[in-house]
């Protein structure tokens, strides 16, 4: 391989390694600091503009600002050559700036033009500013000029000419009038881009004296006026006939005038196409103005492609159309279309776009530590492409002296293995036809220590999920390499959740808790490192948990929109009600709590959308709802009738506005005028989406009209009444209704209905016409006609007999439609007859049924409405004497021929009698007729007392019932004791005879309760039962020493004593058990295991199940198991020990089945042998 081939494959490596390099390259610091201790090369930071135009009233100011460390020295060059400030008195720079002042007071400032560029150079680089071309602004006056006046025929084109004097900069046309007032433009009339004013056709209102053009120069602020052009529009059809009569022509004057209707055709450009040229980010102006009769319309198109519609806009009258920022894709053909009612004219405009040089990458400042390498690359475009030129400190590269480690390749320029001290500003030049690109870009070689930017200690909040950023910003020579840490141990790579960004920033894609704490980044090149903290903190998001809902509410009612909302309690949160994006109107309505928004008396303009936005210093949620306020439609409009006929018109109304809620129907009403002034009725209804209504209507009627919306919210205001309709009379459509023939003696008959209304009446003298005769009888009809009346009354009827009845409508124009005849019936009169074969069937002492035979139709002289059954009781069967009660009554509707008796008493004597009822009242009553109901079991005895209680006896006495309800057999007495737990004894029964009302009880047990049952009999049973309770007494010697022993001091420390021998023989036993060993008890307890022996129970000192919580309750039948057994417990009391072996039986009323035998006494063998221990209850009991 040859040496050439060797060097390309080295450059190329090295091109390699500093594109590798330059992913990290250095910035420039920012921090002034930093900036303060670094040596810099100069930057220009502020000049003037390339094309500079000045205003010569005015000194001139061209500016030149650099930065650089040291600061940097300004010297400037005009026209290619050095300019010397010093020697110029008029000139002065700005003490450390570059920024000349030229004082051009009493000099002309043509002798400051010229081309001006700025040098900036320190001990480092020379920096150097754009070629500055100052130029005078000129307003030059009108070139003096006669202008004669422009005769023209109506309906041809014109072109008033403006051609101002040039200007620099150009100046702005319009056209006035005497009066400074702006001509008025049109399509037909308009100002095209170069001043000219064109016309498409002239008019003869467009003869004026005052056309006159101005020129505006912006920067000398001066107007300048063209010489006024006079127009004079003639009729030239016109003059040709008055000159053709004066001089008798037969021609016309102006026989080629163009003065007629004619097809469009351009005025500007001119031709079928033309080529205009555009640079890129300029604006582009296409222009086409045509003349035609009548005026064309101008339309744009591209033919090659759509029209930028963002960029693109119309203007004069679619004559002009702009694009802005033009493009490399303007370029093309656009076709402007004039057309009018006769036809179209086309012209073609090729546009070419040409661009001065503009950036792709304009070269970047580089700091570089010594040895290494680095590019800097001025990256251009244009059309026609631009030549690149470098500069190296203000000097073209190939003017200075050689550097081997310098290559320029076109637009980039490679430095290798750069040297300290060789700190360079490069200038890139890029140029072509069209203008120039100039920019400076300085190397400065550094050799700096890391230096880490961001401040210490910085805390970082975000919210979890949320990416975090924790800046770790550095500066340093070589480029110092970051590494990160957490909580000064886990050494971070770059691998999820981390992203270690090329400028030191940590990034955590998605933040969680676990992510919060400490963070360390370390900086370090070859010459240093530094550390800096800093601290994360993930705090719980902003979410809204209840959001406004979208709410209808009515006016003048409240609204209220929720938001509730959950933040993390760290931060502090803001709400914010905004309405329509905008802040909340400023009116005391509007209440905003800490999770609500209360509106209270909405009105319309409280319609929009409500959000509520929460904020904390990190995030914020927000949402959104609609409020809608409805109410009551407006009142319909503008009624209208139409379709006028003799019964009916139609009418039609606009509808209001509905107030947010539809209208669900209209609802037509009317005013009677003539009938019923004043009233309004409902006449129909029609949908809501109609807006016409046929009426029907009634004959002799004075109409007004008014109709009402209806809403959800409710009813809108009746609208103004519509124009009064009269309708013409005619003869009645309708009869009255509600006809009845009823009499009201038995020898007449009433005639009734309901009269017709005024508007049913359908004309003057509105009477009734009354027929009636007697039905299934062959007879005529009789008939009266009556007026203002309801009824008529025929007299001389039979006794309630049919007849058939109507009545008919008439007036002055005619009679009603035949009417329908009803049936009714003369007056009734009282029965003449009673019901006879009366019987009575007892069913039982309480209840009777009694039959009877019906009374004939024509004896009951009247509408049957049914029978009266009156009963009564004489007497008791087992009574002589009479005793009668309060009679009963019965009364059984319809035709009926039997009843049934309630409520009867048993062994009674009953009499009853039966009367017809008809509508007039009652008929004669039927013979009396007697009855006897058989015996029943008796009531309740009528008293049951106790006398005389002793220790062992007590006198019952009681009386008999009050209503026997037959013969009474005897009396049955029950008894049983109850013991101190409310459980009963076995039952005791005695019987007594009829006539005895008292016994004495003996062989009672003393100071015991015992419950009483009594009871009649008759041959039918036995009656309800009462009870009574009663207590045998003590005997008075017992209950005193009872009383004294519970109460004596010696018995209270025996209970002791015998407590305290208890306890030691317990903790004997206790201590004998722990030794393993047994005792003779244990034994035996061993050997004869006894369910029923129970343990004392330590915490309330009873034995087994024992238990007197209930001696004082009242005596509960659930005591007694359902077997019919007493319940045995472990008291000596119970009621197992009482009777034959305890096997006693309940009956059904709860009371024993067999004979009382008194208690069992216990024999001392049976104690002996019951393998139960003794009861300490028993032996106590023993003891007292």
């Amino acid at each position: 391989m040859d040496r050439k081939g060797k060097w390309v494959l080295s450059s190329g490596a090295l091109l390699v390694i500093f594109l590798g390099r330059m992913t990290t390259a250095l910035e420039v610091p920012l921090d002034p600091e930093v900036l303060e201790g670094l040596p810099q090369p100069p930057t220009i930071t502020h000049q003037s503009p390339k094309d500079f135009i000045i205003d010569p009233r005015e000194n001139i100011l061209i500016y030149c600002e650099a930065k650089g460390k040291p600061h940097p020295s300004f010297s400037w060059t005009r026209n290619g050559t050095h300019f010397d400030v010093e020697k110029d008195s008029k000139v002065l720079m700005k003490p450390s700036s570059g920024t000349l002042v030229i004082d051009i007071s009493g000099e002309k400032a043509e002798a400051y033009e010229g081309i001006y560029q700025c040098t900036a150079r320190n001990e480092h680089g020379t920096a150097v500013s754009n070629n500055i071309f100052i130029r005078q602004s000129r307003s030059p006056l009108w070139s003096k000029e006669r202008k004669e006046a422009i005769m023209v025929q109506v309906g041809v084109s014109l072109v008033l000419q403006c051609r101002p004097p040039a200007g620099l900069p150009p100046p702005i046309i319009f056209w006035m009038d005497n009066n400074f007032q702006r001509l008025p433009q049109n399509t037909r009339v308009s100002q095209a881009l170069n001043g000219d004013l064109y016309f498409s056709n002239v008019l003869l209102d467009d003869t004026r004296n005052d056309y006159i053009c101005y020129a505006r120069f912006p920067h000398t602020q001066t107007i300048q006026q063209k010489q006024p052009i006079t127009v004079k529009v003639l009729d030239m059809d016109a003059i040709n006939e008055t000159v053709a009569a004066m001089y008798n022509y037969t021609n016309n004057l102006f026989v080629d005038s163009p003065s007629g209707e004619r097809r469009p055709s351009f005025m500007a450009p001119l031709g079928r196409s033309s080529t205009q040229m555009a640079l890129r980010g300029g604006v582009l102006e296409l222009e086409c103005i045509a003349e035609g009769l009548p005026t064309p319309e101008v339309s744009w198109y591209k033919e090659s492609g759509d029209l930028p519609s963002s960029r693109m806009s119309f203007h004069n009258f679619q004559k002009t159309l702009k694009i802005a920022d033009v493009m490399e894709a303007d370029a093309g053909d656009y076709r402007c279309t004039a057309k009018n009612s006769l036809g179209s004219a086309h012209h073609t405009i090729k546009v070419n776009v040409k661009a001065a040089p503009f950036w792709i990458s304009a070269p970047r400042n580089l700091i570089l530590a010594p040895k290494e390498t680095g590019i800097l690359t001025c990256r251009v475009s244009g059309d026609p492409k631009p030549q690149i030129a470098w500069s190296v400190n203000g000097v073209p590269i190939k003017d200075s002296p050689k550097d081997t480690s310098r290559k320029v390749e076109d637009d980039t320029v490679i430095l290798s293995d750069v040297q300290t001290g060789s700190s360079a500003v490069y200038q890139c030049n890029a140029s072509n036809e069209f203008g120039y690109l100039l920019a400076n870009a300085f190397v400065n070689v550094l050799a700096e220590a890391p230096r880490v930017l961001t401040p210490p200690n910085n805390v970082y909040q975000v919210i979890t999920n949320n990416p975090a950023f924790l800046d770790c910003a550095s500066f340093g020579s070589p480029i110092p390499t970051i590494t990160w840490f957490k909580d000064s141990q886990t050494s971070i790579l770059n691998r999820d959740p981390y992203v270690i960004h090329n400028n030191g920033t940590l990034e955590i894609n998605v933040a969680q808790s676990l992510n919060s704490g400490k963070y360390t980044c370390i900086a370090s090149n070859n010459l240093g490192t530094r550390e800096n903290h800093v601290y994360l903190e993930v705090k719980e998001p902003t979410r809204i948990l209840a959001q406004p809902e979208y709410m209808v509410v009515q006016r003048n009612r409240k609204a209220v929109f929720e938001c509730k909302v959950k933040h993390d309690p760290t931060l502090i949160p803001t709400m914010n009600w905004l309405k329509d994006n905008g802040e909340l109107p400023d009116d005391e309505r509007f209440l905003v709590d800490t999770d609500s928004l209360t509106i209270n008396e909405v009105t319309e303009e409280d319609e929009g959308t409500y959000t509520c936005v929460m904020n904390t210093t990190l995030d914020q949620d927000s949402a959104s709802a609609m409020l809608t306020v409805v109410e009551e439609p407006d009142p319909p409009t503008d009624l209208e009738l139409t379709d006028q006929r003799e019964r009916s018109v139609q009418l039609t109304w606009i509808p209001g506005d509905e107030h947010n809620s539809p209208t669900q129907k209209f609802l037509v009403q009317y005013e009677d005028l003539l009938h019923q002034a004043g009233v309004w009725h409902n006449l129909t209804e029609e949908e809501g989406t109609k807006t016409t209504a046929h009426l029907d209507l009634s004959p002799y009627a004075y109409y007004s009209f008014r109709v009402l919306a209806v809403n959800h919210v409710g009813y809108s205001q009746p609208s103004q009444p519509s124009r009064q309709y009269r309708t013409n009379p005619a003869a009645p459509d309708v009869n009255p209704t509600d006809v009845h023939g009823v009499g009201t003696e038995h020898n007449n008959l009433v005639i009734s209905w309901k009269e017709l209304t005024g508007l049913q009446s359908n004309g003057p003298g509105l009477q009734y016409k009354v027929n009636w005769r007697q039905k299934d009888v062959e007879e005529d009809w009789l008939s009266e006609t009556v007026a203002n009346t309801s009824k008529y009354v025929v007299s001389g009827t039979p006794t309630f007999v049919p007849y058939e009845v109507k009545v008919q409508a008439v007036n002055d124009y005619g009679n009603g439609p035949a009417p329908e005849a009803v049936v009714g019936y003369s007056g009734e009169d009282v029965p003449m007859s009673a019901p006879e074969s009366v019987q009575v069937l007892v069913q039982n002492g309480t209840l009777a049924e009694v039959h009877w035979e019906p009374v004939l139709t024509s004896m009951v002289r009247g509408r049957l409405q049914g029978y009266k059954v009156s009963y009564w009781r004489e007497r008791s069967l087992h009574q002589a004497e009479a005793q009668q009660e309060e009679q009963q009554v019965l009364l059984l509707s319809g035709n009926r021929t039997d009843g049934r008796l309630p409520g009867l008493k048993p062994y009674s004597l009953y009499t009853l009698n039966i009367r017809v009822v008809n509508g007039k009242g009652e008929g004669p009553p039927s013979p009396n007729h007697n009855f006897e109901t058989p015996e029943g079991v008796p009531g309740p005895p009528s008293f049951l007392r106790i006398k005389n209680t002793d220790m062992d006896s007590l006198t019952l006495e009681w009386g008999p019932p009050q209503d026997n309800n037959g013969r009474l057999t005897g009396y049955t007495l029950k008894y049983q004791p109850v013991n101190s737990s409310n459980e009963l004894g076995p039952v005791e029964e005695m019987m007594f005879p009829a006539n005895e009302t008292t016994v004495i009880l003996a062989d009672l047990k003393y100071s015991t309760r015992y419950k009483f049952y009594f009871n009649a009999k008759t041959i039918k049973g036995s009656g309800p039962t009462i009870t009574e309770e009663a207590v045998t007494i003590m005997d008075e010697a017992m209950k005193s020493d009872q009383v004294d022993l519970a109460t004596q001091g010696w018995f209270i420390g025996l209970m002791c004593a015998i407590a305290l021998l208890i306890l030691v023989l317990l903790i004997i036993c206790f201590i004998k058990r722990n030794k393993g060993g047994k005792y003779p008890v244990k034994e035996k307890e061993d050997a004869h295991q006894d369910p029923e022996i129970q343990p004392m129970k330590d915490d309330d000192g009873t034995f087994g199940e024992y238990s007197d919580t209930e001696d004082h309750k009242p005596l509960k039948g659930s005591r007694t198991p359902s077997n019919g057994t007493v319940k045995r417990d472990d008291s000596d009391d119970s009621l197992v020990d009482y009777g034959e072996g305890g096997d006693g039986q309940f009956n059904e009323d709860g009371s024993f089945i067999g004979q009382y035998s008194g208690k069992k006494e216990k024999d001392t063998h049976e104690g002996n042998e019951s393998s139960e221990a003794p009861s300490p209850v028993n032996a106590m009991n023993s003891f007292v």
